[in-house]
């Protein structure tokens, strides 16, 4: 059974404010649910109308129905379990390595897909600007697939970041050269614009290498590439063996 405190408490989390204030996050379905606890993430409750997680501490865990799951659920179709969870607190980034950036990225589809990309590709550590979407909008955390829990997502000034880094900036423009011509090395950050406007001007000043992904149409008359699939595009490349 879930009571009215609780609902009210979980719905508040689909907001940032609440999410800060209470310092909680929810999480639907098995998988994800599974690899949160298998990653030891701090579990508050768990809701499920199957027995899910027989394995888990009685107290943590709560029988529902199909309709009480729905009153709490962020899906337009509830999964079978939701599970609220402690937001762990945030790390100082080591640049070393392979390191991704976003500056303001604002969809959570997009973050959740870069985050899984990160996990396919090997970055383990993904610098997120202030303004960047919420890593625990449960938008996000759906989209993410479970891969949340092997990628460190740090939110830091981007800006005074970059201008510490130890490793080479790679920033990607319309007019960078292209990453198949580019020398790529095995260390560097590389740093991933808004959907709308691209790199800031700020952290374009800190960039040392431009690179871009060239258009091979006809027409040429796409004025850019989604974000995520950018993102892909650009890791594959980084992690192809020379």
């Amino acid at each position: 059974m879930v009571s009215k405190n609780q609902i009210k408490l979980i719905t508040s989390l689909q907001q940032k404010k609440f999410r800060k204030q209470y310092k909680l996050f929810f999480a639907e379905g098995v998988k994800v649910i599974q690899e949160l606890i298998d990653a030891n993430y701090e579990l508050n409750d768990l809701f499920t109308t199957q027995n899910d997680f027989s394995n888990l501490l009685t107290g943590k865990t709560h029988a529902v129905t199909q309709t009480e799951l729905k009153k709490i659920s962020a899906l337009t179709t509830p999964n079978t379990c939701l599970a609220t969870f402690s937001i762990p607190e945030n790390i100082k980034p080591d640049l070393k390595g392979l390191v991704l950036a976003l500056d303001s990225v604002r969809d959570p589809g997009n973050l959740g897909t870069i985050i899984r990309l990160c996990d396919w590709f090997g970055i383990e550590t993904l610098l997120c600007s202030e303004e960047t979407v919420d890593v625990y909008n449960p938008k996000v955390i759906q989209a993410t697939m479970g891969s949340i829990s092997r990628v460190s997502v740090i939110y830091t000034n981007l800006e005074n970041e970059l201008k510490n880094a130890k490793i080479p900036v790679f920033g990607t423009f319309m007019d960078g050269k292209s990453i198949y011509n580019a020398p790529l090395p095995k260390e560097g950050v590389i740093v991933m614009g808004n959907e709308a406007n691209g790199i800031s001007s700020s952290i374009e000043k800190i960039v040392s290498e431009r690179i871009s992904i060239p258009r091979f149409g006809k027409v040429q008359l796409t004025e850019s590439l989604n974000v995520a699939t950018a993102t892909a595009i650009i890791l594959n490349e980084f992690k192809r063996p020379i």
